[in-house]
């Protein structure tokens, strides 16, 4: 359903309003260079200070440019149940292919209210919903056994990991099986992610190296050695470009990027704020060094 390259896309910003312009070229620029799927209004698209109308609209023009073509993943979550559910089933009109929803931040729920609060979406919603479980940005990690009970519901089809911690990819396995989607949120680890059995990741370099990332994907899940030899060549020049997108907060540095790739224009909304002039060193360098400038 779900797997290989899928960029958590940006959101380009002039004058501090969505430049849809950059945003529709955005979205064309991944369909001809690869991308397995497009996940709109997530954490690097600067979802938390999105308007609700922005939220949406962000999603609709995603959905209306790509054209069925591939997989839109919409990025619906918040720490509010209801807001959840009416951002996810707005998606849902809209014709998104799945809906990608953060843990709840900030309010610290259970593993209880984890559950309840997924379960509940689950129940007013009727698209495939993916786990985001990022407990550096969230604070809470969802357990193994509360994503396996999450697992039983009919919507819930895998998890976006960023807990960095590839334990868990074979916990999860042992736990759900083949059939539970994995995919990474760390660009650095996906190699040994889709070795262990991830099928993909949910990449913020792949914003601006689509055609490398989605490259790599394909390569790293064959079994063929020489294929794997390749993925392993790729994701060497990949490695510092992916640390160069977090030399500063996400998603300031690969914005810069997209700037020096004529894509977009740098502009983040606070309290975000642009990279510092050694940052933009480092993004040059690492950009340069993967021949994508």
């Amino acid at each position: 359903m779900f797997k290989g390259s899928n960029v958590a896309l940006i959101t380009p910003f002039k004058n501090n309003g969505l430049d849809e312009e950059a945003y529709i070229k955005l979205i064309h620029f991944h369909m001809d260079n690869g991308t397995s799927g497009l996940v709109p209004a997530g954490t690097t698209g600067e979802s938390p200070t999105l308007s609700h109308k922005e939220h949406q609209r962000v999603i609709d023009l995603c959905i209306k440019e790509s054209g069925g073509k591939i997989p839109v993943i919409a990025g619906t979550g918040s720490n509010s149940t209801e807001e959840a559910i009416s951002l996810t089933s707005h998606a849902e009109k809209a014709g998104a292919n799945g809906a990608l929803i953060v843990t709840p931040y900030y309010n610290k729920p259970s593993q209880e209210g984890l559950y309840q609060h997924y379960k509940a979406i689950n129940d007013k919603c009727g698209i495939p919903i993916i786990i985001y479980n990022i407990p550096g940005r969230s604070v809470i990690d969802m357990s193994v056994d509360t994503m396996a009970r999450l697992f039983e519901l009919k919507n819930i089809v895998g998890v976006k990991d960023a807990t960095g911690n590839l334990d868990r990819v074979d916990q999860q396995l042992s736990k759900m099986g083949k059939e539970f989607i994995q995919m990474t949120g760390n660009d650095d680890n996906a190699f040994e992610f889709n070795k262990k059995g991830g099928v993909g990741a949910i990449s913020v370099t792949a914003n601006i190296a689509p055609k490398l990332c989605s490259d790599f994907q394909k390569l790293s899940v064959s079994k063929n050695e020489d294929e794997l030899n390749e993925a392993k060549k790729l994701d060497k020049i990949l490695q510092p470009v992916h640390r160069a997108m977090f030399v500063e907060s996400n998603p300031s540095p690969v914005k810069y990027g997209a700037k020096l790739m004529n894509l977009c224009d740098d502009e983040v909304r606070l309290p975000l704020v642009k990279v510092t002039n050694n940052a933009k060193v480092i993004v040059k360098k690492a950009l340069e060094s993967a021949k994508l400038i």
